[in-house]
């Protein structure tokens, strides 16, 4: 028993030091204006800076992800095309669930660093890594407008008190029965009612 405890002391002291962080993890809510057709995140540098993150590479997925192009000035981040708060939110949010948190500790504490082409996300909290998954599908550009008939292309973004999916899409909430939550789907627009539409998932 005191050789057991003997190396059990033995390996604690000899445990790699991690650097980690207790302060609680809170992605900065972001700002952003419209300017002509250009949708400006005025606060896009201290985003990256708070996920720890390559500016370039946050940059890089959101474009991707928002179906349009966009470039870097100072500490903001411009993209082609009018985006509402919450589209640009929710990708932000897919980038730290993807790129940043760790899925064993559910921890911030993380790097991204390559091997053989293949990007791995390693804890230096818990000492967890996995590959990061390219993602197949995209959201598509918010248009002014949303019509009846048409298709679109939606992250589910919250599930309604009767169950039907919610998500958003420029100035309008769209319901699409038989859905969960993170469902990214092609969508068909059936009715319009103000600001809310009612839509069917294209199989």
């Amino acid at each position: 028993m005191d050789d057991y405890e003997t190396m059990l002391n033995r390996a604690i002291e000899n445990l790699p030091d991690v650097e980690t962080t207790d302060v609680r993890f809170v992605i900065p809510e972001p700002r952003i204006f419209i300017e002509g057709k250009t949708t400006i995140l005025e606060n896009f540098a201290n985003i990256a800076d708070v996920l720890n993150r390559d500016p370039d590479h946050l940059m890089k997925f959101l474009t991707r992800e928002m179906g349009t192009a966009g470039k870097l000035e100072g500490n903001r981040a411009i993209f082609q095309g009018k985006f509402p708060k919450e589209n640009i939110k929710s990708n932000i949010e897919a980038y730290v669930e993807e790129y940043v948190m760790c899925s064993e500790c559910n921890r911030p504490d993380t790097q991204l660093v390559k091997s053989d082409r293949i990007i791995i996300l390693k804890c230096s909290a818990c000492g967890a890594h996995r590959p990061v998954k390219k993602r197949r599908t995209t959201i598509a550009t918010p248009r002014d407008a949303v019509e009846e008939g048409e298709e679109y292309e939606v992250r589910i973004d919250a599930v309604g008190s009767k169950g039907d999916g919610i998500a958003k899409l420029a100035k309008f909430t769209i319901f699409v029965p038989g859905t969960t939550k993170g469902d990214v789907l092609k969508i068909k627009i059936k009715r319009i009612s103000g600001n809310l539409a009612f839509a069917e998932r294209v199989v």
